[in-house]
C-alpha cells in the first residue's frame, strides 16, 4: 500500500467555492459496487435509491466559529487560534499560528480584550496547544460567538457571505472545527421526500477535527497518525438501526464522519452496534471489514487523504479511482461545497 496510489490530478477550477442553490441541485455520481456501473444523477434523486426500511445516518454536529484572531500580549504580534476540542471547562486543544514560538505561559488577547488565553502546554502528538480561556464578561463561548469566525477549509479562498452556508440542516450542538460536508446537500424539502419514501433519518454525532484537511505525508499510509475525535451513538439510534436491519433495510451513512462513528460503535463481542460516547482513533484503510454500514453518501475528497482511502476501503480501490477519473473528465465539482457520490 502506497500513499501515491491515492493521488490524482485535481484541477483548481473544479474546487467548488460556493454551494449550489438549492443545495440538492448538485450532481450525484452513483456507483453500484456489485456491477461496477456508474450513473450520473442529481442529488435530489436520492430518494429514488431508498427503500421503505432504510435508515440514513447523519452527523448532527454543528461547526463552532472556532477561528480566533488576536495578539500576543508580550510582543503585540498577531496570532491565529483554531479551537479543536474542549478538554476541560474553558480549556481547549488548539492549533496556533505562528505556533513555534508560542510556549507555555504565553498570554494571548482576542477581540480588543473580549477574550484572553493562557497557554498551558504543548501537545506533542499534534503540535497543538492547550489554552485556558477567560472572557472579560460573561461566558467564554459567548465571547467566541461574538468574535470568532467559521473555520473554512484552506481550499475555500473567499469568505462566506452567510456562515450558515457551512452548516447542515441537521446541525445542532456546536462541537466541530469542520462541517460534515455530505450533509450540506440536504434541504428541508429533500428531507421530507426521504421520509415520504419510507426511510428514516437517524442522528449520531462525531466532532469533526482539523485532521479532515490534512493529507497523508508518509509514503506508506499505515505510518500516518490520525487524531482521535469524540463521537456519540445513542441507545435510540442503535434501536432504530437494529429495527431497520431486522426488516431488511440498509444503513446509508451520510458522510465519512457518520461511517467513523458507526464503525467505532460496533461491538465485536455482541456482533452489533452498542450505544457509546467515547474517543475514536479508528483509521479505516483498504482491508477494513465494514460491519455497520451498507451504503454511503460522500463528497469528492482531496488527493492523498485519509477520507479517499476510507471510500476506497468501502467500494474498492480500482472502482473508486475510476469513478474519480470519470468525475474529473465530466467536470464534477469537488470537495466541501462540491458534488456528491452515492455508493450502493
Amino acid at each position: 500500500m502506497r500513499t501515491e496510489d491515492y493521488d490524482y490530478d485535481l484541477p483548481s477550477g473544479l474546487i467548488a467555492q460556493r454551494p449550489l442553490e438549492p443545495r440538492d441541485s448538485c450532481r450525484l455520481l452513483v456507483i453500484d459496487r456489485a456491477s461496477g456501473q456508474i450513473d450520473h444523477r442529481v442529488f435530489s434523486d436520492l430518494p429514488d435509491y431508498l427503500g421503505p426500511n432504510d435508515v440514513l445516518v447523519v452527523n448532527e454536529t454543528r461547526v463552532l466559529p472556532a477561528r480566533l484572531r488576536g495578539a500576543k500580549d508580550e510582543t503585540g504580534g498577531s496570532v491565529e487560534v483554531l479551537l479543536l476540542r474542549e478538554r476541560y471547562e474553558d480549556t481547549w486543544e488548539c492549533l496556533v499560528r505562528p505556533g513555534r514560538r508560542i510556549k507555555p505561559g504565553a498570554r494571548l488577547t482576542f477581540g480588543d480584550g473580549a477574550l484572553s488565553g493562557l497557554v498551558l502546554d504543548v501537545i506533542e502528538e499534534s503540535g497543538g496547544r492547550l489554552i485556558r480561556f477567560t472572557a472579560a464578561t460573561g461566558r467564554v463561548l459567548d465571547a467566541v460567538h461574538r468574535i470568532g469566525e467559521v473555520p473554512l477549509p484552506p481550499y475555500i479562498t473567499r469568505p462566506l457571505d452567510d456562515p450558515e452556508l457551512y452548516q447542515t440542516v441537521f446541525a445542532r450542538d456546536e462541537r466541530s472545527a469542520a462541517a460534515p460536508t455530505a450533509g450540506l446537500h440536504f434541504t428541508p424539502a429533500l428531507v421530507e421526500r426521504v421520509r415520504q419514501a419510507g426511510a428514516r433519518i437517524v442522528p449520531v454525532e462525531l466532532d469533526v477535527g482539523i485532521d479532515t484537511f490534512r493529507p497523508v505525508a508518509e509514503a506508506d499510509p499505515r505510518d500516518h497518525h490520525i487524531h482521535s475525535e469524540h463521537f456519540r451513538v445513542s441507545e435510540r439510534a442503535v434501536a432504530e438501526i437494529e429495527e431497520a436491519r431486522s426488516r431488511g433495510g440498509r444503513v446509508v451513512a451520510i458522510g465519512t464522519t457518520s461511517v467513523r462513528a458507526l464503525e467505532s460503535a460496533w461491538d465485536p463481542e455482541t456482533g452489533g452496534l452498542a450505544a457509546r460516547e467515547s474517543e475514536t482513533d479508528l483509521y479505516i484503510l483498504p482491508g477494513h471489514r465494514f460491519r455497520a454500514v451498507d451504503a454511503l453518501v460522500t463528497n469528492f475528497h482531496t488527493p492523498r487523504s485519509t477520507l479517499l482511502m476510507m471510500v476506497s476501503a468501502f467500494a474498492g480501490y480500482e472502482l473508486v479511482m475510476s469513478a474519480y477519473d470519470t468525475a474529473v473528465a465530466e467536470r464534477y465539482r469537488f470537495l466541501s461545497f462540491g458534488d456528491a457520490m452515492l455508493i450502493l
